[in-house]
């Protein structure tokens, strides 16, 4: 798991240009979580038979990689009390891109499609971050081992 804990921050964007992530480009890395202590935040979440790989989170957001789907929190307003979940199950993820940052565009890019959405969902990174990374988590994920 720790091969993986430095790889997702910045912000997601969803179909109707919904973001999760405050600081743009001043967060920096993710930071791996506990996974028992997650396990019992997120309890009624989880389907009986369904098992957290992989955790991480930046800031106030956590992605979460289980073995069925992945599960995104955004915490929001000031206090963070409201949150919502977008639970994506691998299954319905139809492709998904990267696009490595350039030299005027310093931030790379990440776009996975779902199926039922025409658009798709959108992360940034910074440039310091390794995308190829993040397309190996996903591949791993999506594709089987």
């Amino acid at each position: 798991m720790e091969k993986y804990s430095h790889i997702l921050n910045e912000r997601w964007t969803f179909g109707g240009g919904v973001q999760m992530g405050l600081f743009d480009g001043i967060i920096g890395n993710a930071s791996e979580v506990n996974l028992e202590k997650l396990k019992e935040e997120i309890k009624g979440l989880l389907t009986p038979n369904e098992t957290i790989k992989n955790a991480y989170k930046i800031i106030r957001d956590t992605f979460i990689f289980t073995d069925k789907r992945l599960i995104l929190i955004d915490k929001q307003g000031v206090t963070g009390k409201k949150t919502q979940y977008h639970s994506i199950p691998y299954k319905s993820i139809l492709h998904f891109s990267v696009e490595t940052a350039g030299t005027f565009d310093l931030d790379a890019e990440l776009k996975i499609w779902v199926s039922g959405n025409e658009l798709p969902i959108q992360k940034s990174f910074n440039k310091s971050t390794n995308i190829y990374k993040i397309q190996s988590v996903l591949a791993e994920h999506v594709l089987g081992k």
